[in-house]
């Protein structure tokens, strides 16, 4: 584990190589899994905000999913989660040309439609984060559908702190960001 100021990094953060790879996987980590993704209460009132302009690109069962419990719902482990479809997929994914699954949310901040960002969680994935009081964990999620983007990842020898950059600054800012790169540097030169 490394510490950078408020938070432990797992040695995977570092060490594991990885690019999602939507061509092999079909973003298959939207679909599968035990509940939907971790949202802050703060990006449910943004979701929420954000809902009427998005509301067309979301299936038929998602909108009856919304419309029955809400956009969000508590999981067992008392967290905010997204709430899903036939307690399969994000009620925010939908599906292109090519049956890979996509966020509505992501697709609609990309076409600059809304300010709104999809959740950080989702965002992050495949690193995960755990608050605890004094400090946030900051782990790698290992999960057979990822295996394409370990192997590309490999291939294309980018480590996961790196592919990961944008949310990571988005989520712990550009100064922590650089600690992380400079404790990387030297776990580079310890090898």
């Amino acid at each position: 584990m490394i510490q950078i100021q408020h938070t432990l990094l797992s040695d995977e953060i570092f060490e594991e190589q990885f690019i999602c790879d939507l061509c092999k996987c079909k973003g298959e980590c939207c679909v599968e899994g035990e509940s939907g993704a971790p949202i802050t209460k703060e990006e449910f009132q943004d979701i929420e905000s954000i809902l009427p302009k998005i509301w067309n690109d979301l299936s038929p069962k998602a909108q009856e999913v919304i419309n029955k419990q809400g956009i969000a719902y508590t999981d067992y482990d008392g967290e905010l989660v997204t709430s899903l479809v036939n307690g399969n997929e994000c009620v925010f994914t939908y599906f292109d040309a090519d049956g890979v699954c996509k966020c509505a949310i992501d697709n609609a901040y990309r076409e600059g439609r809304i300010s709104v960002r999809k959740p950080v969680s989702c965002h992050l994935y495949p690193i995960r984060l755990t608050e605890y009081n004094d400090f946030t964990a900051v782990n790698y999620h290992r999960w057979s559908i990822c295996k394409p983007a370990v192997k590309l990842g490999r291939k294309e020898g980018v480590p996961l702190y790196r592919f990961l950059r944008e949310p990571l600054i988005r989520k712990f800012g550009e100064e922590w960001y650089h600690e992380v790169c400079e404790a990387a540097g030297l776990l580079k030169k310890e090898e």
